[in-house]
C-alpha cells in the first residue's frame, strides 16, 4: 500500500472448488467489517469475488486472500498458483475484450470500483491487488449530512413529537404515548383497544394491491401515509415499523410516527451508488457497475448476470429471479444460483395468496428464518436456506418481477440490505423488462411462423396415421422432449395411446411400454394444459422396483439392459408432464400429452403455442377420420358393384383391367361384368355411365344387375338392353344416359367362338385376327336412356383360335395430351402389335399405351375387356 502503515491484516487460503468462492467472500466482508470499514465492503466483495472466481475455478489452483488496513483505506491481494497466464494491464494498451469473457469482467470491475489495483508475479504466484480508500468521514460517524445554512433547515414545531403506537398480532391499538395524542388529537383511552386501520388514511399505490394490514405484517418497513386526526383532517406522517414479539412469543408492531415534513428524524439515509467515478474520470453509469458493460443482450444472460450480482453484492449463498406474467398474478422463475437443482426453473408461485399474505411480491420482504414461517418463499423449499431477502421490480408503478438472495444461515440480512437490493432492482427493472419484450416479440413471431407451417402440413394430408405421425414430429423437439397421442374413436369408447415419440429414438420403446401400463388422462374437454402426474410417478416406481431387484440379486446395474432402460424411462418422464384435450366439432376426439425430463418444466408462452397446435391439430385429424370413414363407406359400397370374379370359359383366355378416376373410388361410370348364362353360353359387358362417382356407380349397379337378371331369364341382347334401357328412364331425375356394349359367347368344339354383340353408343369392339389385322366387330347403334323406343339387334362374330377380341371404354380412345387425342385409330395401331399374345398381356400393353400417350393423369374411368382364343397345342408323339 505504498508508504501507508498497515495497521491489520488478515490471510486465509481457499480450496480449488466452487464453495470457496462463496466462503472468501464471507471472509473479505467479517475481516472488512470487523475493522470498520463498512463503507468499501460491497465492493471489496464484489471484487474478491470475481478474482478469487478466476482462480478456484477457471486457473483451477488455490487462492490466496489477503486482506490489508491502513489509515486511508483497505488493499486486498487474490494470488493464484498459475502464474504462466498472463493478465493484461490496463495501462499496456491491450485490449481487455468482452466482459462475458470470465478473465475480463473482473478487471473491468477492478478498473471501475478501485482506486488503484495492478498484477505483480513472483516465480510461484500471480498477485491481482487492488485498494479502496475510505471516504472522508469524521471517525465514528455511520452517515452524515453536509453542513447547510440554519435557513435551509427543516422547519419543526418548538419540540420535534415522535408518535410511538403499538398494534397487537389483531391489529389493534394497545399502546398510544402522549406525542401521538398531541400530534393527532385523540387520548390514549379513545384509541386503545380499536383497529388502526380505522385512523389510517392509507395511499393505493396504482398497479399495488397492498394495504396497511400487509405493511404492519413486515418485519419493517418505512414509508408515508396519513392518520386522521380528532377534527377529522388526515395528518400526513412518515413512518418506521418494526416488529416485535414478547416473552410469551406474542408478535406487535412498534409504529414511530413524525409529521411528514420532519421525516428527516426518522428516513434512513439513501445509500449511494457502488461507484459514480470509473478509472478514466467519466461518470459511471449504476446499471453498467452492478451489471457489467456491455450488459448481455439476450434476456436470459442479463438475469443470470443478474442474479449472480446480486449474490455478491450481499454475500449470498444463493440468488433467483421471478418474471411476472402479463396478468401479474404468478411469478416464473428465470434464474438462479447457488441453489442445488434447476428443477425450479419456469416454475410458477402466485403473486398474492389470499388478504395479508406475509411477505407479498409487490413489496421488500425480509425473512430472518425461513424455518419460523414455513413455505414463506416456496421457491427454497427444502433447498437449506434460512434468510431471505425479496424485493420487487416495477416499471411505471406495475410489477414485472421479483429479485431475491438467500443464505444457508439465519439472521443474516435486515432491512438494510433490504434497502440495498432494492436500490439495485430498480436500476435493473427497466433493462430487465425490455429485454423481456424483445424476447417476447421474437417468441410471438417463432410462435406464428410455426402455427402457419404446422397448419400448411396438417392440411397436406387426410391420412389418419399421417397426421398422428405429424402432430408428434411438431412438437417434439420443439415444443417438449417427449409427447404421446391418445385418440377416442366415438363416445362410448376408452382412449387408445395411438402414437408415441421421444427425442431419443432409443427411448420410445421404454416409453410406450410405461405408458401402456397406466390408465391414459380422463377426456376433460376443458380447454387448456392441465398437469398429469401418472407417468412420473409410474416411472418412479418402476425404477425403484427394478433396482431393489437388481440389489437383492446382486447384479450390477450396468450389467442389465432392462434396468438400464427402466431407469433411462423414469428419467425421460420425471418431470413436468401436462395433457392437452383434442376436441374437435364439440367433442373430445383424443389428447396430446408433451412431457419434459427429470425436474424440468414448462414455459407459459411454450404451453400457449402448444395449446394453438392441439387445436389445429384436433381438427386436422377429425378430418382425416371423417375423410377414411366416408372412403371407406364409398370403398366398401362400390366394391359390391364390381363382379366377385371371373368365370371359367372353355377354350377361351379373358382378361379385364379397370381404373377409376376418382379419388379413393373402386369403381365408377365405368364398368364390365363376364357372367354364365345357361347350356354354355356366357355373357359379357363393357359399359361406361355418364359421370364419375357416386353417382354413377349407382346406375352402374342398375345396369349390372339387370343385364345378369334378363339373360338368365332367357332374353336375347337386344331384348335385354331394351329392357335395361326402359329401368333407366324409369330412373327420372335421377337417370343417366349409358353407353353398352353387350354380347353373349358360344365356345365350340372346333376351337372358335360364336359371339352374339350389340353395342349400343359404346366404342366399337375391335377383332384382332392372327395376321396383324385390326377391324370393328360390331356396328355403332342408339345409346341407352335417352329415348324410349329402341329398335336394337344382334350382330355375330366368330372368333378363330389366335383371334382377340378388345372392347374398351371412352376414357382409353378419349385420352388426350394437349390437342391430341389416342382415338379409335391410335388404339387400333397399338391392338395391331399384339399378335401372339396371351389376353393378359394385350390388357397389359394397351393400358401401358394409354398412360404413355399423356403425362398428366387420366381424368376419366378406364376399363379394357380382352378375349383370346388360344391355338391349339400340337400333339406330343
Amino acid at each position: 500500500m505504498g508508504s501507508a502503515v498497515i495497521t491489520a491484516r488478515a490471510a486465509a487460503t481457499f480450496e480449488p472448488v466452487g464453495r470457496s468462492v462463496a466462503t472468501a467472500r464471507a471472509f473479505v466482508r467479517d475481516t472488512l467489517q470487523g475493522w470498520g470499514y463498512n463503507d468499501v465492503v460491497d465492493d471489496a466483495v464484489v471484487l474478491t469475488s470475481e478474482l478469487v472466481t478466476n482462480a478456484v475455478i477457471h486457473a483451477g489452483t488455490a487462492a490466496d486472500v489477503l486482506c490489508l488496513r491502513s489509515a486511508e483505506g483497505v488493499r486486498v491481494e487474490v494470488a493464484d498458483h498459475y502464474p504462466e497466464r498472463e493478465v493484461p494491464l490496463q495501462s499496456s494498451g491491450i485490449d481487455f475484450g468482452s466482459p462475458d469473457r470470465e478473465n475480463g469482467r473482473g478487471l473491468l470491475l477492478c478498473a471501475a470500483l478501485a482506486s488503484r489495483w495492478g498484477v505483480e508475479y513472483s516465480p510461484t504466484r500471480k498477485h491481482v491487488w487492488f485498494q479502496l480508500d475510505l471516504p472522508d468521514r469524521p471517525v465514528g460517524i455511520r452517515s452524515a449530512g453536509p453542513v447547510l445554512p440554519t435557513s435551509l433547515l427543516p422547519v419543526t414545531d418548538q419540540r420535534v413529537r415522535v408518535a410511538v403506537v403499538q398494534i397487537d398480532s389483531t391489529g389493534a391499538i394497545s399502546a398510544w404515548n402522549e406525542d401521538a395524542a398531541h400530534v393527532f388529537g385523540h387520548t390514549a383511552e379513545q384509541v386503545v383497544g380499536k383497529q388502526f386501520t380505522d385512523f389510517v388514511a392509507w395511499p393505493h399505490t396504482p398497479g399495488t394491491s397492498t394495504g396497511i394490514a400487509d405493511a404492519l405484517q413486515l418485519s419493517r418497513w418505512e414509508g408515508s401515509y396519513g392518520i386522521r386526526g380528532a377534527d377529522g383532517r388526515t395528518i400526513a406522517v412518515y413512518a418506521s415499523h418494526l416488529r416485535v414479539r414478547d416473552n410469551d412469543g406474542d408478535p406487535s408492531t412498534v409504529c414511530l410516527l413524525v409529521r411528514d415534513d420532519e421525516r428527516a428524524v426518522l428516513q434512513s439515509p439513501v445509500r449511494a451508488p457502488v461507484s459514480d467515478v470509473s478509472s478514466d474520470n467519466r461518470t459511471a453509469d449504476p446499471f453498467e457497475v452492478f451489471i457489467g458493460s456491455p450488459a448481455p443482450d439476450d434476456l436470459d444472460g442479463l438475469l443470470q448476470r443478474t442474479v449472480e450480482r446480486a449474490r455478491d453484492m450481499l454475500d449470498a449463498d444463493a440468488a433467483f429471479l421471478l418474471l411476472a406474467t402479463d396478468d401479474e398474478t404468478e411469478l416464473e422463475v428465470r434464474a438462479t444460483t447457488g441453489l442445488p437443482s434447476a428443477r425450479q426453473r419456469f416454475a410458477r408461485v402466485p403473486v398474492e395468496a389470499g388478504t395479508g399474505r406475509y411477505g407479498s411480491a409487490r413489496m421488500p420482504a425480509v425473512h430472518e428464518d425461513l424455518t419460523a414461517v414455513p413455505g414463506a418463499v416456496p421457491l427454497l423449499t427444502d433447498t437449506g436456506m434460512r434468510s431471505v431477502v425479496t424485493v420487487p421490480l416495477k416499471v411505471e408503478g406495475r410489477l414485472t418481477g421479483s429479485l431475491g438472495v438467500a443464505a444457508e444461515n439465519a439472521g443474516r440480512y435486515s432491512n438494510e440490505e433490504a434497502l440495498r437490493l432494492q436500490f439495485a432492482a430498480d436500476r435493473i427493472a427497466l433493462a430487465v423488462e425490455s429485454a423481456r419484450l424483445g424476447e417476447l416479440e421474437r417468441l410471438r413471431r417463432g410462435s406464428l411462423s410455426f402455427l402457419v407451417e404446422a397448419s400448411d402440413l396438417l392440411a397436406g394430408t387426410l391420412d389418419r396415421d399421417q397426421t398422428l405421425a405429424l402432430m408428434a414430429q411438431m412438437t417434439v423437439p420443439t415444443l417438449a422432449t417427449w409427447c404421446a397421442v391418445y385418440t377416442i374413436a366415438d363416445q362410448s369408447s376408452d382412449p387408445y395411446l395411438s402414437y408415441v415419440l421421444h427425442e431419443d429414438e432409443d427411448l420410445i420403446d421404454g416409453l410406450k411400454a410405461l405408458l401402456s401400463k397406466i390408465s391414459p388422462p380422463d377426456p376433460v374437454p376443458t380447454p387448456g394444459a392441465r398437469v398429469w402426474s401418472a407417468p412420473a410417478e409410474a416411472g418412479h416406481r418402476a425404477a425403484v422396483s427394478t433396482s431393489t431387484r437388481a440389489l437383492a440379486a446382486d447384479a450390477p446395474l450396468s450389467m442389465s439392459t432392462a434396468t438400464r432402460t427402466t431407469l433411462a424411462t423414469a428419467q425421460a418422464v420425471g418431470g413436468e408432464t401436462v395433457v392437452l384435450p383434442l376436441v374437435a366439432r364439440n367433442r373430445v376426439i383424443g389428447m396430446l400429452t408433451l412431457g419434459k425430463p427429470s425436474d424440468d418444466h414448462f414455459r407459459q408462452e411454450i404451453l400457449e403455442l402448444a395449446e394453438d397446435l392441439s387445436r389445429r391439430a384436433a381438427l386436422a385429424l377429425d378430418n382425416a377420420r371423417l375423410y377414411s370413414e366416408r372412403t371407406a363407406i364409398s370403398q366398401s359400397l362400390q366394391r359390391s358393384l364390381l363382379p366377385p370374379g371371373l368365370p371359367d370359359v372353355p377354350n377361351v383366355e379373358i382378361e379385364v383391367i379397370y381404373r377409376a378416376a376418382g379419388e379413393g373410388n373402386e369403381v365408377g361410370g365405368d364398368f364390365y361384368d363376364v357372367f354364365p348364362i345357361s347350356d354354355g353360353a356366357y355373357g359379357f359387358a363393357i359399359g361406361d355411365v355418364c359421370g364419375t362417382g357416386p353417382e354413377a356407380a349407382a346406375v352402374t349397379g342398375l345396369a349390372r344387375h339387370a343385364l345378369r337378371l334378363l339373360a338368365r331369364e332367357g332374353f336375347g341382347g337386344p331384348a335385354v338392353l331394351e329392357r335395361l334401357n326402359a329401368a333407366i328412364l324409369d330412373e327420372g331425375a335421377r337417370s343417366r344416359f349409358l353407353t353398352l356394349l353387350y354380347g353373349e359367347l358360344w365356345p365350340r368344339e372346333d376351337g372358335s367362338a360364336l359371339l352374339k354383340v350389340v353395342c349400343a353408343g359404346h366404342p366399337l369392339p375391335l377383332r384382332l385376327s392372327q395376321d396383324g389385322s385390326v377391324v370393328p366387330a360390331a356396328e355403332p347403334q342408339p345409346l341407352l336412356g335417352v329415348i324410349d323406343d329402341l329398335e336394337l339387334y344382334a350382330e355375330e362374330v366368330v372368333l378363330d383360335p389366335g383371334d382377340v377380341l378388345l372392347c374398351v371404354t371412352d376414357g382409353i380412345t378419349e385420352r388426350r395430351e394437349g390437342s391430341r387425342m389416342l382415338g379409335d385409330d391410335g388404339l387400333a395401331e397399338v391392338l395391331s402389335t399384339c399378335t401372339g399374345l396371351t389376353a393378359g398381356a394385350v390388357a397389359a400393353r394397351i393400358l401401358r399405351a394409354v398412360e404413355r400417350f399423356a403425362a398428366e393423369p387420366a381424368s376419366d374411368d378406364m376399363a379394357i375387356l380382352a378375349m383370346r382364343i388360344p391355338e391349339p397345342q400340337p400333339q406330343q408323339s
